[in-house]
């Protein structure tokens, strides 16, 4: 539906195609790597992926123009956007929660199969106060960068928010080389046990997170320097910063219970 001049607040969107090749992309990629797992060919996955970025990108730049340029983010639709996002997020944490619970499900009765210990027998757990421990303080220390840009664009510092939205990017991208070194010189794999596949899927969807949540900021920086941002409309800023906020959360969880716990 066109945008027509009306005597309510909501927003009607226009037709969009990135729904449905995002949806499109995203079948490809999945298939993709399904193929990529059985037969070491990465063609269907590289397509779907950039089919994928590419969608992001274009999706990305309509929201943009619609919020900046075009006004149509007015008070109700930001206030719907930000119980969009509350939603969202309490949704992962049930979807964190599902991990935790298997996790110590096999943890505090640990079954024969695996030998009846935690750590399984033959299973080499981190060094929780190595990468584990830097990538805490890393973690924490972009939560403190983000709270800090947030505070920035509320005090319209444009310098400001550009530095430390610049520096929350560098650490995310910084935690996630840590982790990638982490796993390629791990002892055991997701294959190896309950223990393994614990660890990898609650590690590794946190990682993917990350991924997603430092994506979710450079956009951010790009918009800022682009002046798309003010003291009084800035929600995807706060919605990134809430985001991170979570993973920084969820990774002490994790570094608690995954590394310490069953070193």
């Amino acid at each position: 539906m066109s945008k027509m001049h009306s005597n309510h607040p909501f927003h009607l969107v226009n037709y969009s195609p990135w729904p449905l090749t995002g949806a499109l992309s995203t079948l490809t990629l999945m298939a993709g790597l399904i193929y990529w797992f059985y037969n070491f060919s990465l063609i269907l996955c590289s397509l779907g992926l950039t089919i994928t970025l590419l969608t992001m990108y274009q999706w990305w730049r309509d929201i943009s123009r619609e919020s900046t340029y075009q006004g149509y983010h007015t008070y109700k639709v930001t206030l719907s956007l930000r119980w969009g996002m509350i939603l969202f997020i309490v949704s992962e944490i049930f979807f964190f929660i599902a991990f935790f619970w298997a996790f110590f499900h096999n943890n505090l009765t640990p079954s024969i199969l695996i030998g009846s210990n935690w750590p399984p027998t033959a299973i080499h757990p981190f060094n929780p106060f190595q990468i584990p421990l830097l990538n805490t303080i890393i973690l924490l220390t972009s939560g403190i960068t983000v709270t800090w840009a947030h505070m920035s664009i509320l005090e319209n510092n444009f310098t400001q928010t550009t530095f430390s939205l610049t520096l929350t990017v560098i650490l995310g991208i910084y935690f996630t080389l840590l982790q990638a070194y982490e796993y390629m010189e791990a002892s055991f794999t997701i294959a190896d046990s309950i223990y393994g596949t614990s660890f990898f899927l609650a590690t590794g969807f946190h990682g993917f997170h990350v991924i997603v949540g430092t994506t979710f900021l450079l956009i951010c920086l790009l918009r800022h320097l682009k002046n798309s941002f003010s003291s009084n409309h800035h929600f995807g800023l706060e919605a990134a910063a809430w985001y991170w906020h979570f993973v920084d959360v969820v990774w002490l969880f994790l570094y608690t219970v995954m590394y310490w716990w069953s070193s």
